[in-house]
């Protein structure tokens, strides 16, 4: 039997977690002396954290305080999760849908894996998924499609056979070099900084109820 695989990203796509990152760098530079500005943010939002870093604090710093900072910065946002994120609007529905068409489903997020557990259990949506991963530890950060494509092996599809749901630019364009289709969400960013998916809606609940069958045949 062929194998149909949904990855979803998790910040933006599953969760609404933009303004717990957010808040959680804001705290982190904070703690530094230092500010970052929602732009920053919005241009680097779904790269892991250590690319993130060396972006923002140069290449002088060494990989222990680096990945220090990067520990924090998860702990800040683990701790506003309860009172700063909620299921994303269409969400359960997709999932409700994709489980009775007999997709795998795998979260495929840059987060640490520890996010990614704790997002699902506040909000309940565990048990849709068949594989989850993390590219937090990968050698390279979105656009690379290492993350993607371990995604797919993880459940037996083949890229082709694969959908990718993302909001961000990086995510986007990791999925096109992984030979993926790709549904993308305004969370984010604007649908024109989106425009290379094959579907940009501004949330799930817009799609019409055969997409996922039309994009992967």
């Amino acid at each position: 039997m062929l194998v149909k695989a949904i990855i979803w990203d998790m910040d933006g796509v599953v969760a609404d977690t933009g303004e717990a990152h957010f808040l959680a760098w804001k705290a982190l530079f904070a703690e530094l002396g230092r500010e970052v500005t929602r732009e920053q943010f919005l241009e680097t939002f779904g790269m892991s954290n250590l690319p993130i870093l060396k972006l923002w604090l140069g290449e002088g710093v060494a990989d222990a305080e680096l990945n220090a900072l990067a520990k924090r910065k998860e702990e800040l946002f683990r701790e506003l999760i309860r009172d700063h994120v909620q299921t994303l609007l269409g969400v359960l529905d997709w999932l409700e849908r994709g489980r009775a068409r007999g997709y795998r489903q795998v979260v495929a997020s840059s987060g640490p894996m520890a996010n990614i557990v704790a997002l699902l259990a506040t909000l309940k949506l565990g048990d849709y998924f068949d594989a989850l991963l993390s590219g937090a530890f990968l050698p390279r950060s979105k656009p690379d499609p290492a993350l993607f494509l371990h995604a797919a092996a993880a459940v037996g599809a083949s890229p082709r056979q694969s959908l990718v749901i993302e909001d961000g630019i990086v995510g986007v364009e990791a999925a096109l070099r992984a030979g993926m289709r790709c549904i993308a969400v305004t969370t984010t960013h604007p649908a024109e900084k989106l425009s290379r998916a094959d579907l940009v809606v501004e949330n799930l609940a817009a799609l019409d109820e055969d997409a996922f069958e039309r994009l992967l045949g």
